[in-house]
Formats: C-alpha cells, sequence, structure tokens
C-alpha cells in the first residue's frame, strides 16, 4: 500500500499571490505504518530577497547557487506522485506547491481533499494539544531540534503522523485524502538532474577568491590596469566584509585583467598602506582605525607580519592625501568612503529594524530614500548583502556598494 509524503517549506513570505516564493523544502516519505522510508531536502533560489531571513535563516549566499524550483519540480514530482501529501498547517504549503508548479504550466492534482494536515488531525485527536508544530511536539515529547528548518520541521510533522496514524483512518475526511491521493495522475515532469544544495553549503563551497587564482606573477600592469582593480575593492571592502558576490566580482576581474595571484597580494599590500596613511594623516591612530586595518588585512589575507610593517612605512610616509610612496590612490573604504548630503540611498529586503525606521534616519540626514535604483544611486543598503533582489541585482550591474544594516549605521555616523 503506497505511503505519505510529509512536507514542509520555509518562504520568503506568507503568500505567494504577493509573489513570495518557496526558498527551501522537505519530503520525507513514510509508508502506511509510519516508518520513514527516504528524506530530500534541498534550499530554492527564489530570484528575488529571502524576505524574513531572521525566521527561516537561509542566507544568500547558500540560496544563490542553489536550483529553482523549476530545477527541481521533476524530482519533487517523483517524491509526492501516488502518496499522500501531509503537512503541518497544509493549506499553506499546498497553496506555495500549487502556485510553483502551475507557474511552471503543470496541471499536478495537488488539492485539499486530498491532502492530510498533522494541525488539523491533531486538533481533532487531541483537542488540548496546541496546534502550533512546535507545541504539539512538546506536548507529544516528539524531539523538533532546528526548527524553521524544512527537513527538521518535516521530521517532526512525519513522527506526529505516526502516532496520529492509529487513530487516523477512522476519520471520513483522512479516508477521503488516502483514497484521492493514491488514485491521482500527475502529468510528466522531467528531471534535470539538478543537485540539492543545503544549508551551510557556502562556506563549504567557496574558496576565498585569492586561493583561485594561479601562483605566478605576470605583470609589471600599468596604474589604469591596476586602478581598475582597485576600484571593485575599493566597492566591496566599504562595509569591512567580502560577501559571496563581492569574491566573486573580485576573482572575476583579477582574471579579465590577467593578474596572478602574486599581482593581487602585491596590490593589496600597497592598499592596505596606502589605508594606513589615511589613518596615519592626523597624527593619531585610534582604536577604531586599528580595528578597520586589522580587518582589511585579514581579508585581503595579508600577513601580520608584512601587515605591521606596512603601518610602520604608512606612518613614516604620511602625505597631505593620504598617499604613500609608490601608491597614486586614496582608497575608499567605510573610514575613507563617505555618503554626502544629497546622495541616495535605496533599500532592499525584510531587514531586522524595521526600513520605515531606516528610511527615516537616512532622510534625517540629509540623504534621499530612492525606490529603485538608478546608475546614480550612491549605495544599497541590504538585508544580506548576497540579497538577490532585483534592486541588489541591479546595484552590481551598475557597480554601486551593496552593504548590511550595521555598515549603514557607521556610513550614517560619519555623513558630510
Amino acid at each position: 500500500m503506497p505511503g505519505y509524503a510529509v512536507v514542509d517549506l520555509e518562504t520568503t513570505g506568507l503568500h505567494p499571490a504577493h509573489h513570495h516564493r518557496i526558498v527551501e523544502v522537505a519530503v520525507v516519505q513514510v509508508d502506511d505504518s509510519g516508518t520513514v522510508e527516504s528524506e530530500w531536502t534541498t534550499l530554492i533560489n527564489p530570484g528575488r530577497d529571502l524576505g524574513p531571513q531572521h525566521v527561516h535563516g537561509v542566507s544568500a549566499a547558500d540560496v544563490r547557487n542553489a536550483p529553482t524550483f523549476g530545477d527541481v519540480a521533476g524530482d519533487l514530482a517523483g517524491l509526492l506522485q501516488g502518496r499522500v501529501l501531509v503537512a503541518h498547517n497544509a493549506r499553506f504549503d499546498l497553496t506555495f506547491l500549487q502556485h510553483e508548479f502551475a507557474a511552471l504550466g503543470y496541471d499536478v492534482p495537488l488539492a485539499w481533499p486530498a491532502t492530510l494536515c498533522t494541525m488539523a488531525a491533531g486538533s481533532r485527536l487531541h483537542p488540548s494539544a496546541p496546534r502550533t508544530l512546535v507545541g504539539a511536539c512538546l506536548h507529544h515529547g516528539v524531539v523538533l531540534d532546528d526548527a524553521h528548518q524544512a527537513l527538521a520541521d518535516a521530521r517532526a510533522a512525519a513522527n506526529l503522523l505516526r502516532l496520529y496514524l492509529p487513530h487516523g483512518p477512522e476519520i471520513e475526511e483522512w479516508r477521503a485524502a488516502t483514497e484521492l491521493a493514491w488514485s491521482a495522475l500527475w502529468p510528466p515532469i522531467p528531471c534535470t538532474g539538478a543537485k540539492p544544495v543545503l544549508r551551510g553549503s557556502s562556506s563549504q563551497r567557496s574558496r576565498h577568491f585569492l586561493s583561485r587564482l594561479t601562483d605566478e606573477r605576470r605583470g609589471p600592469w600599468t596604474t589604469p590596469v591596476h586602478e581598475q582593480y582597485l576600484a571593485v575593492l575599493d566597492r566591496a571592502l566599504i562595509d569591512r566584509h567580502l560577501s559571496a558576490r563581492e569574491h566573486d566580482e573580485l576573482y572575476d576581474i583579477a582574471v579579465r585583467l590577467g593578474f596572478g595571484r602574486a599581482d593581487v597580494d602585491a596590490l593589496h599590500v600597497g592598499y592596505f598602506t596606502a589605508l594606513a596613511a589615511t589613518a596615519w594623516a592626523d597624527g593619531v591612530l585610534t582604536d577604531d582605525e586599528t580595528d578597520q586595518l586589522r580587518a582589511v588585512g585579514r581579508l585581503l589575507e595579508i600577513d601580520a607580519d608584512t601587515a605591521r610593517a606596512a603601518a610602520l612605512a604608512a606612518k613614516a610616509a604620511i602625505h597631505p592625501l593620504g598617499t604613500t610612496t609608490g601608491s597614486r590612490r586614496e582608497p575608499a573604504s567605510s573610514a575613507g568612503f563617505r555618503l554626502n548630503v544629497g546622495d541616495t540611498v535605496v533599500f532592499t529586503g525584510a531587514m531586522v529594524i524595521p526600513r520605515d525606521t531606516w528610511v527615516a534616519r537616512a532622510m534625517a540626514a540629509g540623504l534621499v530614500a530612492g525606490a529603485n535604483v538608478t546608475k546614480k544611486t550612491a549605495l544599497v543598503v541590504a538585508a544580506d548583502p548576497d540579497s538577490l533582489s532585483g534592486k541588489a541585482r541591479k546595484a552590481a550591474d551598475y557597480g554601486i556598494p551593496i552593504v548590511g544594516e550595521e555598515a549603514f549605521a557607521r556610513l550614517l555616523g560619519s555623513l558630510n
């Protein structure tokens, strides 16, 4: 006898009609006795910002290389067909699945009468138990680790299903759902061979952009060529963080310009020296400036001895504009980059501090809060610097810096 497919989704929001999308899906297949037969899960690239990341905890760095729903639709259909779809608060998951399959042009037999809901079944069988997944698990002694991770939630719902199965078939709706689901005909949906991507995969997959470069020195290069690379580096280091996107951008421009690892290392030392000279320009190196230099040194993989020597050399060779001998560029940074009154900033994503609050702070400081990104936008503030939103993608195309909330707060504090 066919079994059940217990599903859980993490999404960018509550309503697919409002352009919210699935960002993670998990399926736990169980037999008619409730015994687990298989598990499958993957992150989904929704092609937009990730919504309340503080709730689901999915990072854009992980999702940016994840398959789209279309990439895994065939695999997911194979896991669902011939089984009863089960979920906790099943109407929510069902609505999103219907929407995603329909957007691909597939009329799939996913309907409420053929679906089982462990939240509804729990209320029917155990009226005193809480309705939420966390509450029901606590009530029944079911382990739920890592709530709001799709596979963990699907496992928990599968364990609740196993507890309800002895009495579930006595419920008329349960019997009807079983009969409908087991006889439903699914359209053929091809499998693309896309591999699942899991949380945390970016840290395992991504390597520092320097480690991807060939070791040899290929220069010397002219100053204008150096300037092209340093412009991208300046933009990337504004927030003292290198996002996955910025790692790729720096690698891509280094390769395009023909730089080897030794060339880039030399540029980084020069950049660091110039930054140190800028910090020493007033004759005082503050604790904050020291922290900033250390952060840049770590990000550029400059060893401590080289960084110390560069900082001492910068102190000994200060020029009025903050440049040093052999360097023709004053580096921009959160120490050198400044927002100016009248600059336009654009916000994207579901932020920790409400966006309205950030807009009010920006306007109070004399900035313009733009609705859309244009070539005149000075800065994009994103909930996640690796944001997949249309605004972030356009900013990246235009070479506009993208920073997080913390970096934006520092920039506001230094507003001219």
